[in-house]
């Protein structure tokens, strides 16, 4: 999994880099703005969703959210540091 989404990141790189050569250096505006387009689309439709299953694979989401117990507990915390 890890060098797919290498693979499909640096693909992904690769494609921008091709439609901006295409649109400034060799000056098909059209063609070039559309290979940028599908690269970028493609990284968010595709990558994106894949590249977080695969980081976020067996971890507790509750951990990165602000509920009221994270609330309380940075709170305390931050109460703590403040009178060290």
């Amino acid at each position: 999994m890890k060098n797919t989404l290498r693979f499909l990141f640096f693909l992904i790189i690769f494609s921008l880099f091709i439609g901006f050569y295409i649109k400034n250096i060799v000056g098909n505006d059209i063609l070039g703005e559309k290979v940028i387009g599908s690269s970028v689309v493609f990284s968010v439709i595709i990558f994106l969703p894949i590249f977080l299953f695969y980081r976020w694979k067996g971890k507790d989401i509750r951990h990165y959210t602000l509920t009221k117990e994270n609330f309380e507990r940075m709170k305390k915390t931050s109460e703590i540091k403040k009178n060290n």
